[in-house]
């Protein structure tokens, strides 16, 4: 099982498209909201007994810190850590504060997704002047500090081209794998303000077939390129895995515990107390429900067998008109298709050893969502 520590709800950085903004915007929900403290409201003695507990039916825990910016509470993370040594350790954070973690915690977990938009001008145009370089340097202070796990480039797409960006990760060596995921149907009034269909038929789908090219070329030479969206699917698509689940296991493999020590069946979804699931301190693991899917049109669509309905919070809020919607979909079913397209091929490779089923098997619900 896993779960997303939520550390704190505050941030370090102003990234031009967080999702925070929807929670500033007059009206953004048809529902009242919890006020979710800054502060840790329960002992990590509690922590430690809910996700300890029922382990033999929930599997090892494994535990993601999530923020707002996780390691703005270092202490925090180094006592769940010290009171948790049967527990997998993973973070997603924006890789400022990374030296300010010790390296002997550091080099404790299993992965590692750092914020990073693509290239220099991209991400400071996004994040902040100066943010690529300090990420730079910290990713390049944890390997030289001995941190072997996994290191994704987790890239926010909003207008930048997918192509180019991700070559430009792929080019630093110290990152193993790259996700993204756009910038899009997360709030209410952004489809008003933005160009995202002109952007997904003019930019980003061309770009993301030149990307698919790009690694289809390499998987025919037996180079495996972790490009999570590609891996995650073509994994589906190989083992007809998980039909109909969400591939972020959001509602039903994956729980977010909250400041306040709710949980949540999403780390996007933290405040929303209507789909709240319970609390640490009296809840167990076996208790909680699922949170399904029920978005319209979802159940019905071709798709919906390897997108699983693509983000519960927005296929629960429905935040973008579906005209709007459509062109998110779209996305999905032509990286799908093409995909799938590819899929005798890969087939074909696997029988000849040139690649190998296990290149597409990945730790699931451990931070990329696979359907962007």
């Amino acid at each position: 099982m896993f779960y997303h520590i939520i550390t704190t709800n505050t941030c370090n950085l102003n990234c031009k498209y967080c999702g925070e903004k929807a929670f500033h915007e007059p009206d953004a929900f048809p529902e009242e909201l919890d006020v979710c403290d800054n502060q840790i409201k329960y002992s990590v003695t509690e922590l430690r007994d809910f996700v300890l507990r029922d382990v033999n039916t929930a599997g090892l825990p494994k535990l993601t810190f999530y923020g707002g910016e996780p390691l703005m509470r270092v202490e925090f993370i180094k006592e769940v850590m010290n009171k948790l040594p049967e527990a997998e350790f993973y973070m997603q954070t924006n890789g400022l504060l990374l030296h300010r973690l010790p390296k002997e915690y550091v080099n404790k977990m299993k992965t590692i997704l750092v914020s990073i938009d693509g290239d220099k001008k991209t991400t400071d145009e996004n994040r902040g002047k100066g943010t690529y370089d300090k990420v730079i340097e910290n990713i390049k202070l944890i390997r030289k500090n001995g941190f072997k796990g996994e290191l994704i480039a987790r890239m926010t797409l909003e207008d930048q081209d997918i192509f180019h960006s991700t070559l430009h990760l792929l080019s630093i060596k110290e990152i193993d794998s790259v996700h993204w995921q756009l910038d899009a149907n997360f709030w209410f009034n952004d489809w008003k303000e933005r160009e995202f269909g002109i952007w997904v038929d003019k930019n980003y789908i061309p770009n993301l077939k030149r990307l698919i090219d790009f690694w289809f070329d390499l998987l025919k030479k037996g180079r495996i390129i972790r490009l999570y969206p590609f891996i995650g699917i073509a994994h589906s698509l190989l083992f007809e895995d998980d039909p109909y689940l969400l591939k972020c296991g959001s509602g039903h493999s994956n729980y977010t515990i909250q400041t306040d020590g709710n949980i949540s069946p999403c780390p996007i979804m933290i405040g929303m107390k209507r789909y709240y699931l319970g609390n640490i301190k009296d809840k167990k693991i076996t208790e909680l429900n699922k949170t399904v899917v029920s978005g319209k049109g979802c159940k019905e669509c071709d798709a919906f067998r390897y997108c699983g309905a693509r983000c519960l919070y927005s296929n629960i809020l429905n935040p973008w008109p579906e005209e709007h919607k459509a062109f998110v979909c779209k996305t999905v079913k032509v990286l799908i298709a093409e995909l799938n397209q590819r899929m005798p091929t890969i087939k074909n490779l696997i029988e000849q050893n040139i690649i190998n089923e296990s290149d597409f098997i990945y730790v699931k619900y451990s931070g990329p969502e696979i359907v962007p």
